[in-house]
């Protein structure tokens, strides 16, 4: 549907870190088209808005403008080692950081700010919104069930976390009587204030039940029970995807990987891939290497490191009798959805669970950090998707028993069918008259009312009728 309307102008503030940029205009660009007469300023760091808004990617997209914003490094900052460091420094002047860019994107346009939307993560969104009486709606890019967790955190350090036992129950949760306090993301259970994401993510869940409205890359029948909680959290809880189901930009597959898997029998491939920030320690890539090439399992590596990391030859053998294809960069979703891939072997990131559940693959779980172990235990005991690597950590044999057990077993198929139920239900949600479509609609109508309508409601709010 598209949305004509009085033009309004959305401030868009990004948590400029890993895929989230990226995740946050791709939903944008969705409601941008369903509303082109609104204007929408993206607030990143100029790394990443360099990266995103090419002139090949940005055509049709006209009513989105990139602005940038400060980093918070100083003059001479030399990276520390530690990855949570520039996270920090960014976080400590972001609020002003964004007021000041917003400030310059209101008298370039010559139009206030009506609506702020948000990456979930910038919990102070909501208090700049209220500071400027306009709508706030944050996008959650994880799935509902680690939404919860973070929502929940107050009572799950009160019920779990007292206890200090990692294998305690969550049981008092809606819809996690299987799972433990060691699956949730880390600083949930056991309060951690020395990271600044766990201090972050606290303050969300308790800023969250505030918003206008919150969005989430996901559709509502993956997860009912989790679902039906967090709309008694809620002032609105929408549904706004899977985006793998909604691309915005064109997909180029510059180094052959569809018609090298074209060669290849149905789910008989394997697609690995670990995401952009995870990396996977020397012995236990080693390892896997090894069981694709013993195991004799076709694959496609979709890997960001040096090739030399490989064991010696490794590349060159494989890519030279045809078992295998290493490359840096893969269109993910358009390798998932190919008939010949059986299984994703994965870091459990939640683009990426996405993205195999809507091409109908089950999945290999490696997690690293943040929501994925959580992701993993979802997978593997409650949509039973997905397996865990043995003892958590790859080794030759525990690869290939669950490599065997993906392409080659009764059980494999089975995962394989209930995952290809999950994509049926993703894609009925994204039709015209689906869960996800009607809820982005809603979303829409939000952002177009702006703040009117909620300086309206706020005098009948404070209406004395008695």
């Amino acid at each position: 549907m598209n949305h004509k309307a009085c033009t309004q102008h959305v401030a868009v503030l990004v948590f400029p870190f890993a895929s989230h940029p990226g995740t946050l205009l791709h939903f944008i660009r969705i409601i941008s088209a369903m509303a082109p007469d609104v204007k929408f300023s993206f607030l990143s760091l100029a790394k990443s808005n360099s990266s995103l808004f090419t002139e090949s990617n940005s055509k049709g997209f006209e009513n989105i403008k990139p602005y940038n914003v400060w980093d918070g490094l100083p003059g001479g900052y030399g990276f520390s080692g530690n990855p949570l460091e520039p996270i920090d420094l960014f976080l400590k002047v972001a609020p002003g950081s964004f007021k000041k860019v917003i400030e310059e994107a209101e008298a370039e346009i010559g139009q206030k700010v009506g609506c702020l939307i948000s990456d979930a993560f910038l919990w102070f969104a909501g208090e700049m919104a209220e500071e400027m009486q306009v709508p706030w709606v944050p996008l959650w890019a994880s799935g509902q069930r680690s939404l919860l967790a973070h929502v929940a955190t107050d009572v799950i350090r009160e019920k779990a976390g007292a206890s200090g036992e990692k294998d305690q129950s969550l049981d008092f949760l809606p819809g996690f009587s299987a799972f433990h306090a060691s699956d949730l993301p880390e600083g949930v259970a056991f309060e951690n204030s020395e990271s600044p994401i766990a201090v972050m993510v606290h303050k969300m869940g308790q800023k969250l039940p505030q918003a206008t409205a919150v969005a989430i890359n996901s559709f509502q029948d993956i997860d009912l029970e989790v679902v039906f909680e967090l709309k008694k959290r809620f002032h609105k809880f929408l549904h706004v995807g899977p985006f793998s189901l909604t691309p915005t930009a064109p997909i180029h597959d510059e180094h052959g990987c569809l018609e090298w898997l074209d060669k290849h029998k149905r789910a008989s491939v394997a697609y690995i891939s670990f995401g952009s920030i995870a990396k996977l320690p020397p012995h236990e890539l080693a390892a896997l290497a090894e069981a694709l090439e013993e195991g004799g399992f076709p694959f496609i590596w979709s890997f960001r490191g040096n090739e030399k990391d490989f064991p010696e030859g490794f590349v060159e053998r494989t890519n030279r009798n045809g078992l295998g294809k290493v490359v840096p960069w893969v269109s993910q979703a358009k390798v998932l959805n190919h008939s010949s891939v059986g299984v994703f072997v994965t870091h459990c990131g939640w683009n990426s669970v996405l993205e195999s559940i809507t091409g109908g693959v089950p999945m290999i779980c490696r997690p690293f950090l943040a929501d994925q172990p959580l992701n993993m235990r979802t997978l593997e005991v409650l949509w039973r998707i997905g397996v865990g690597i043995e003892g958590g950590v790859l080794t030759k044999s525990g690869a290939m028993k669950a490599l065997e057990l993906c392409l080659s077993s009764k059980q494999g198929n089975e995962m394989r069918e209930r995952t290809s139920i999950l994509k049926v239900f993703a894609e009925e949600a994204v039709k015209s008259y689906g869960r996800t479509t009607e809820d982005l609609n809603v979303l829409v109508n939000e952002i177009i009312s702006g703040p009117s309508k909620h300086k309206w409601l706020d005098w009948v709010t404070n209406l004395n009728w008695w």
